[in-house]
């Protein structure tokens, strides 16, 4: 906190009752019952459990705030301060660049989904099998691979380590919209049966949505799978101890991921709070196993 004064005798008094006040914020900061979460929307995963963890610390009495924000801007918001909270941290492959220019700023809470893997997909219905396939056909797919955002990792990884390891770099281009964009051109063109090839990830819903499925990998270019890291600016898990702890036993598997995911992106669409309510509903000792 900065005061700027103009009389020495006003300054000493105010100054000494801002360092009071000052003392006191510190103090109650550990007690602050607000958290801001960012989340990148179209990221089915970081949504669902941005969802659920905005109803469980809800539920315990916490004010939450949460921010849709690019990936970038998410990482220099938790830098600063201004955001407390990303449960979508891909560690430490697909968001390595992020982490080595902000994580002295953050700590890392815990991983909660373990085996995250970057991925290239086609439909069922494609010829292709591997990456190698791709070579020489870009003229069939309009030399494009149909990608997300620009910020994301999963772009970098894709234009930048995939192409040129499997020679197409000069054949393809990934392009960038966002991930609602790339699912709509996956469901036009799938609802076509028409070619198409997009940067996908695991886990998503998209896999039981869509006839959808990976192209191999055999000079492993996507990289290994990473973790699923609930991230936090720094200081976070002493200001906030309850919630850090809580945090650090979050655990989701396959099928709970996926049917919470299903229900936020299919059946409750723009109302992820009837979905964690159903979700709850199906799984009635999650709650408690996470903040009881």
């Amino acid at each position: 906190m900065r005061f700027t004064f103009k009389g020495s005798a006003i300054a000493a008094v105010t100054l000494a009752m801002g360092i009071g006040a000052a003392a006191c914020d510190s103090g109650d900061k550990k007690d602050d019952k607000k958290v801001t979460i960012g989340v990148v929307s179209g990221w089915a995963e970081g949504e669902a459990a941005t969802a659920l963890w905005k109803r469980l610390l809800s539920d315990k009495g916490y004010k939450v705030d949460v921010k849709a924000l690019d990936t970038g801007p998410l990482y220099t918001g938790m830098a600063k301060g201004d955001v407390d909270l990303f449960i979508d941290s891909w560690l430490p492959g697909t968001h390595e660049d992020y982490w080595k220019q902000y994580g002295k700023k953050l700590e890392k809470i815990g991983v909660w989904y373990d085996k995250a893997p970057l991925t290239i997909a086609v439909p069922n219905y494609s010829p292709l099998k591997s990456l190698d396939d791709l070579k020489g056909k870009g003229g069939r797919y309009g030399g494009e691979i149909v990608g997300i955002e620009k910020s994301s990792g999963l772009y970098r990884v894709s234009q930048e380590k995939m192409l040129p390891a499997y020679g197409l770099k000069d054949e393809y281009k990934v392009t960038t919209s966002s991930t609602a964009a790339m699912l709509t051109e996956l469901k036009k063109a799938t609802d076509a049966k028409k070619d198409i090839v997009v940067t996908l990830w695991r886990p998503h819903w998209a896999y039981s949505k869509f006839p959808v499925r990976d192209l191999a990998d055999p000079k492993g270019a996507m990289g290994q799978p990473d973790g699923i890291n609930t991230v936090a600016r720094k200081d976070f898990g002493e200001d906030k101890p309850e919630v850090a702890g809580w945090l650090k036993k979050f655990r989701m598997d396959d099928k709970q991921l996926g049917s919470l995911e299903d229900l936020i992106e299919n059946k409750y669409k723009g109302q992820p709070d009837q979905a964690v309510t159903e979700w709850l509903k199906a799984n009635p000792g999650f709650a408690r196993s996470m903040t009881g």
